[in-house]
């Protein structure tokens, strides 16, 4: 069976920004509704490295948790308002890095998300060959980091981000090569950058297999995984613009989940934790009880002989 997780930022950014959900209150639903955990947005209003600076503030997380029965599935670090790609000095990146990096291990996380910080329109600064040479030098540097604190480095690619490329996916696994280093898989964005083909500079690259290629592509170094639909489109920022893959709910979007499951229950993590994401959702408090059905189906069809 996987244990099963939401992105906590559900709740505190996009259409809850103005009106955030408390922490608390997130908690005690997911343990309501039967959840196993929550994936950590570490920024405000939930707990996050410079909110919490103490171990003591820390334990008294690691304790409410506990008393939702509840665990961490991972901890999406807030580095958005860091510089990778259009500055030689990686330096603050990497200091904000580490500062995640032990807040995830004081909260007993065991694995720490990052993207690529910059949309893909980066490159009408900075060129590419550039750009790339930057964020593998500093992933590297980060991986090592993660690793001293206990922790495996996932990157999540997307439309929103640059190297929003299925080769480019490939070209970052291969350049930071290392097997602490992985992608997480999530199944809306991999449907845009794969079928869709969505935000990416140059020439459209898709795959004739869709997702199904795609993740049998990178199966062996995917580390960690985001289940959500799509309907081909992406989420609108403020101006109207194309920003990153719409979340829907599943069965509101296009996805054959039919033929990703079984793919993805192939993939080998070291963890048994498959999340939920509904960011960027306008209604994702009212959809959360339909997600967590959606998933119970899969475990009890997918993964109840591997648990018996």
């Amino acid at each position: 069976m996987k244990r099963i997780s939401i992105g906590s930022w559900a709740y505190t950014i996009g259409p809850y920004a103005s009106n955030p959900v408390d922490f608390e209150t997130v908690c005690a639903k997911l343990s309501a509704l039967g959840f196993d955990g929550l994936e950590l947005g570490g920024f405000p209003p939930h707990p996050n490295p410079d909110d919490l600076p103490n171990g003591d503030q820390r334990q008294a997380v690691i304790e409410q948790m506990e008393s939702h029965n509840l665990a961490f599935s991972g901890l999406a670090a807030n580095l958005w308002a860091e510089h990778l790609i259009d500055t030689d000095d990686s330096g603050p990146y990497i200091a904000e890095f580490t500062k995640n990096c032990v807040f995830a291990r004081d909260l007993g996380i065991a694995g720490i998300r990052v993207d690529t910080v910059q949309p893909p329109t980066i490159f009408e600064k900075v060129d590419e060959a550039t750009a790339f040479k930057r964020v593998t030098s500093t992933f590297r540097q980060c991986n090592e980091i993660a690793k001293d604190h206990g922790l495996y480095m996932t990157w999540e690619f997307e439309p929103g981000f640059a190297f929003n490329k299925p080769s480019d996916a490939v070209r970052m696994l291969d350049a930071v090569d290392d097997p602490n280093f992985g992608v997480l898989y999530d199944t809306s964005h991999g449907h845009m950058v794969s079928v869709v083909g969505s935000r990416q500079p140059g020439e459209r690259e898709v795959l004739e297999g869709g997702q199904v290629e795609f993740i049998r592509m990178l199966r062996n170094r995917i580390n960690h995984v985001h289940l959500i639909d799509s309907d081909n489109t992406c989420h609108k920022d403020e101006n109207g613009e194309d920003e990153t893959s719409m979340h829907l709910p599943f069965g509101q979007g296009v996805l054959d989940f039919e033929a990703l499951i079984p793919e993805l229950a192939k993939v080998e993590l070291s963890h048994d934790w498959w999340t939920i994401d509904l960011c960027f959702w306008p209604d994702a408090w009212g959809a959360t009880e339909i997600c967590k059905n959606f998933m119970d189906q899969v475990n009890e069809r997918y993964f109840e002989i591997s648990a018996s």
